[in-house]
């Protein structure tokens, strides 16, 4: 994989630690009546400390080696409301080698079609307005347009129409790219955006720095927040600000994490926050995508909330957007004049001649000369292969994986070799074998591939957009349940831990709004296309112990099939006759959580909602 010098802090970033930071150097946040805030700022920088940022209700200050409780015990105000930890917020996204060639034509991402995205024509005129809270958006590409993106300066940061990396750039191309055959399409094709630039050089922020966009987002008018980052610990003043811009009728939407753990990330995690997951081309989970659990508190205090958990999933995986001028590196592959799948090694430049068959390419051959040499992977390392086929000569490399799939690859740190090189997928070998000629390019480009929750993020944010400038009567919520009722149920049968509801289908979800108006007919659990599961189709679920034994009466009303499968965490525990009831017998002692799902027999989509019973 290569990277160029802004992949160490994006990174870095993209691997974000979901574990607890406890109060990154030193900041605190300090909510305080706006009217008494002066004195109490006041009060804080004669103690020494060093303010920053100024939100509605509330300010930021580092204390240089002061703990919590330190500062609680300073700051003895009774102007004071809280004194809470300032958490660091980390981009969420990481680096992959480029496919296809979106200089020369307008390239359509995977996870539009799979979104169904191209199925609905987005309304420029319905007053959308999507807030990126990222790193900035660089000017220099012509995929936007710019009459339509405003923005707000951070202090430390820098201008919001300055990247600080590509990953705020990548992101809003997700959401808004232009339909301009140029490029890339975004979901909702032109929105209107606002970006605030939240992330310094190092690729972070805070969590005031959250909470103070929440309300420089209401400001600019926007109706959905985009929010591809996360961090370790909840914190009020965050929490409260989400929720605030969620109850004025707005939609929040962040990233579960890339982790691939079951920690659960913040700002995603609070319950006014959409938390979105990634799936991959093929509906597969992304093994990075975080996925907590629904449930909280402990013993008879367990709840089970699906707004704190992944509630839907999107394209997040290999992600073709926008990049800062020039930042990314394209390559493209063609054999007899027929385009096929490429990714970049290394050495930009471009070569056209016959092709040469040269092995493993394990020593030099007189024959490669002035041809570009097809060399099958293995045994040597991929810079030594390149470096034979340059002392015979050659004057490019095609080298082709020797399992299924696209060879992604570098020449390593000490790549010695000029001629470009390329990767090539095992699948594609028999046509390669059998061209006479090839072409190879590889330079620069303004648009590249991400990986991450931060890539599929932005495409429920843009879908979101999309949907609802075709009903611009509903509120933020209404949007969200339509998104979770017509989800393609992927993983377990209806709400799993991983998918949520499942992959986000835009279509489904406008005839949703379409056929049952904002309030809808469903309380979410998709059916591969927005039919009615979980409306008319209920189920109520009541435990209870007898004589050290653990029972669950489940009645349903709804299904139309004369037997139905029953499910426990996910596993179908018995098909049954359609009666509306059975009696689930639990072995074991001690308590538990216990979430049941009743379905038509033989499907995965025509099911109940998920109840869950603890003891």
């Amino acid at each position: 994989m290569k990277f160029n010098k802004f992949t160490s802090a994006l990174l870095l970033a993209g691997v974000c630690s979901a574990a607890s930071v406890n109060a990154a150097d030193d900041r605190y946040i300090i909510q305080v009546d706006n009217d008494k805030k002066g004195v109490v700022k006041a009060l804080a920088k004669k103690l020494g400390a060093e303010l920053h940022v100024d939100g509605n209700g509330f300010f930021a200050a580092s204390f240089s080696g002061k703990d919590l409780s330190t500062v609680k015990g300073l700051l003895n105000n009774p102007h004071i409301k809280l004194i809470e930890e300032d958490q660091k917020r980390k981009a969420l996204g990481i680096y992959n080698d480029d496919l296809g060639n979106a200089m020369q034509q307008q390239i359509t991402p995977y996870a539009v079609y799979q979104s169904q995205a191209d199925q609905l024509t987005f309304d420029p005129n319905a007053g959308m307005k999507v807030c990126v809270i990222d790193s900035g958006l660089d000017m220099s590409n012509p995929d936007f347009i710019w009459g339509n993106i405003t923005g707000d300066n951070d202090s430390g940061t820098g201008n919001w129409y300055e990247h600080g990396g590509p990953h705020g750039t990548h992101v809003a191309g997700t959401i808004g790219a232009a339909d301009n055959n140029v490029g890339v399409v975004g979901m909702a094709p032109g929105v209107d955006m606002h970006i605030i630039k939240v992330f310094n050089a190092e690729g972070w922020g805070y969590s005031s720095d959250l909470a103070h966009a929440a309300n420089l987002c209401s400001q600019a008018g926007a109706n959905i927040i985009n929010m591809s980052l996360g961090g370790g610990g909840s914190n009020s003043t965050e929490s409260n600000a989400f929720a605030s811009f969620s109850q004025a009728g707005g939609l929040v939407v962040a990233a579960a994490g890339n982790d691939g753990n079951s920690v659960r990330s913040y700002p995603a995690g609070y319950p006014s926050v959409m938390m979105i997951g990634a799936n991959d081309a093929n509906n597969q989970i992304a093994d990075f995508s975080q996925y907590p659990s629904c449930t909280s508190g402990k013993g008879r205090r367990v709840t089970t909330d699906e707004t704190i958990c992944v509630e839907v999933t999107a394209g997040g995986v290999d992600t073709l957007s926008t990049y800062p001028a020039g930042m990314a590196t394209s390559a493209s592959l063609s054999m007899d004049g027929t385009p096929f799948e490429t990714s970049s090694m290394e050495n930009s430049g471009s070569v056209t001649a016959d092709v040469y068959f040269m092995g493993t390419a394990e020593a030099t051959d007189a024959q490669a000369a002035g041809k570009v040499c097809l060399i099958d992977r293995g045994n040597i390392s991929f810079h030594d292969k390149v470096a034979n086929c340059e002392a015979s000569g050659g004057v490019g490399a095609i080298i082709v994986n020797n399992e299924a799939g696209m060879l992604y690859a570098t020449l390593g740190d000490t790549n010695t070799t000029s001629i470009p090189a390329v990767g090539a997928a095992f699948e594609d070998r028999s046509a390669l074998m059998a061209a006479a000629t090839a072409s190879i390019s590889i330079g620069t480009s303004d648009y590249g591939l991400m990986s991450g929750t931060s890539m599929a993020t932005p495409a429920v944010a843009g879908l979101a957009a999309l949907i609802w400038s075709n009903h611009p009567e509903c509120t933020g919520e209404e949007i969200r349940s339509a998104l979770k009722a017509t989800a393609e149920d992927q993983g377990a049968a209806g709400n799993d831990v991983y998918f949520g509801y499942g992959i986000v289908k835009a279509k489904a979800a406008d005839d949703y709004l379409t056929q049952n108006g904002c309030a809808g007919g469903n309380n979410g659990g998709g059916d591969n296309g927005g039919g009615d599961t979980g409306g008319s189709f209920s189920l109520t679920a009541s435990g209870y112990k007898s004589k050290g034994s653990k029972y669950v009466d489940l009645n349903w009303q709804g299904a139309t099939t004369s037997n139905v499968d029953i499910y426990r965490n996910g596993s179908k525990i018995v098909t049954t006759s359609n009666d509306n009831s059975y009696t689930d017998s639990i072995g074991g002692k001690g308590g538990g959580s216990y979430s049941y799902q009743v379905c038509e027999q033989g499907s995965t989509s025509a099911c109940s909602s998920t109840q869950t019973v603890v003891f």
